[in-house]
């Protein structure tokens, strides 16, 4: 049995990979319960906002608060850039079968790709964790990085914020009608085309927000995008599809899981957060707190 202080450990550490996956798995949450289309180029959407973050720390210089300027506007940049894709690209997949739907998103993907590749280059970028989170400190026997520590705190901080403004605010009300019933919706007098477009510039802004964040503790690579959009398809699928606290549930059970199959069971890690899936599609073939397609 490993030491009770290498367990805490390794709990933490999944947990914190389960926020950064909540981030990028809540966008594709949100857009397919919105919008009811499957956006494979989510991730793409996360990898160009670490490439942004990246560009912006360049052009910005080092400084006490660069990274957390660059983080933010690299999630505003994926935003805007969110919006134009939507209004250009996705107006047309609305009410489109899931297949075409997957097909143009991946396309989306490789045109994404390589242009990131021409502009940045195919060799590996990284940045410094932010000045004042450099540090660690010790809990329970198990040594914490005081940026793993923001993480975790940022995670449910964002979730209880995103849930305020769906389930307390006018706008909230207005996305979650759109999910039910978006003829009524607009009947009612509300321009639901826009209403989609700011759904997805949310939803672009979480992906950017994510993986700038997670730039000072992986590489920046081509190819990220597709490794995190698999796992958060996973994350979505356990969760259910739509379902926003569904969400954040799949993506701690997904990184508790993984941490854990890392530790007991290295050369099965993956193979048991799949098997979990493939458990959860045969029980509720909806996720744990989604609802049947109807």
């Amino acid at each position: 049995m490993p030491d009770l202080s290498f367990v805490f450990a390794q709990s933490l550490s999944g947990l914190t990979a389960a926020m950064f996956l909540f981030l990028i798995a809540a966008g594709l949450s949100l857009i397919f319960g919105v919008l009811r289309v499957l956006n494979f180029a989510h991730g793409t959407f996360y990898m160009l906002g670490a490439y942004s973050a990246y560009q912006f720390v360049q052009w910005l210089g080092p400084g006490p608060g660069t990274f957390w300027v660059a983080a933010l506007g690299a999630a505003l940049a994926i935003a805007a850039l969110g919006g134009v894709v939507e209004r250009l690209l996705f107006r047309h997949l609305y009410g489109k079968e899931e297949l075409y739907q997957l097909l143009f998103t991946y396309a989306l993907v490789l045109i994404l790709s390589d242009v990131a590749k021409i502009i940045w280059g195919t060799q590996q970028k990284s940045l410094s964790r932010p000045p004042g989170l450099t540090g660690s400190f010790s809990l329970f026997g198990a040594t914490i990085p005081f940026y793993n520590l923001f993480i975790l705190l940022l995670g449910p901080a964002i979730a209880l914020a995103f849930w305020f403004v769906l389930q307390r605010t006018r706008m909230g009300r207005f996305i979650r009608a759109a999910a039910l019933d978006r003829e009524t919706l607009g009947a009612l007098g509300v321009n639901v085309d826009a209403l989609y477009m700011w759904v997805f510039v949310l939803a672009s802004f979480l992906g950017g927000l994510g993986g700038a964040l997670i730039s000072p503790m992986r590489a920046i690579v081509p190819g990220m995008d597709t490794e995190v959009i698999v796992e958060a398809f996973v994350v979505v699928v356990i969760g259910g599809l739509g379902s926003f606290w569904g969400t954040f549930l799949g993506a701690i059970i997904y990184g508790q899981v993984l941490s854990f199959g890392i530790l007991f069971f290295p050369r099965f890690s993956i193979f048991s957060v799949f098997a979990l899936m493939a458990a959860v599609l045969i029980v509720r073939p909806w996720g744990l707190l989604g609802r049947p397609l109807r």
